[in-house]
C-alpha cells in the first residue's frame, strides 16, 4: 500500500478547511478544487478571464509543490456557475495543458464557495513524462 502524503505551498490559496491543498499517493497526486483566490490577499479575482487564469496558476503551484506540473494531469474537472463560461474556459486551457490533453470534465453548478465563477481540481500522474514546455 502506497504512502500518503500531504502537500502544501503558500503560492496557493491556503485550505480554509479539513483538507489538504494535495495529497500524494505513490505515483498519484491528487490536487484539491482550487478557487480563482489571489494567495496573498485571499481575495477573489474579479472578472471570469482572470478567474480562470488564477485558477489554473493556483492548481500550477500545488503541482510544483508536489515536485510535478500540470504537463502530468491525467483529469481535470471543472465547475462553473454558467455555463456560457465553458468557451472562454475552453479557449484559456491551452495555455496551461498541452497535447496530449487530460482527461476533462465540466460541471454546471448553483453556486460555489466566496461567489466563484469557476473551480477546478486535477489528478497528476507522476509516473507519467512532463512535456517540455514551461507554464
Amino acid at each position: 500500500m502506497p504512502s500518503i502524503h500531504a502537500i502544501s505551498t503558500a503560492d496557493a490559496p491556503s485550505a480554509s478547511g479539513i483538507y489538504s491543498q494535495a495529497i500524494r499517493a505513490g505515483e498519484t497526486v491528487y490536487l484539491a478544487g482550487q478557487l480563482p483566490l489571489d494567495p496573498a490577499s485571499m481575495q477573489l479575482e474579479t472578472g471570469i478571464d482572470a478567474q480562470i487564469h488564477r485558477v489554473f496558476r493556483n492548481l500550477d503551484a500545488v503541482s510544483r509543490a508536489a515536485g510535478a506540473s500540470l504537463a502530468q494531469a491525467v483529469k481535470v474537472t471543472v465547475y462553473l456557475t454558467d455555463p456560457e463560461h465553458f468557451s472562454r474556459v475552453n479557449a484559456l486551457m491551452g495555455e496551461y495543458f498541452f497535447q496530449p490533453y487530460p482527461a476533462r470534465t465540466s460541471v454546471a453548478v448553483a453556486a460555489l464557495p466566496r461567489g466563484a465563477l469557476i473551480e477546478a481540481d486535477a489528478v497528476l500522474s507522476l509516473a507519467a513524462s512532463p512535456a517540455n514546455k514551461e507554464i
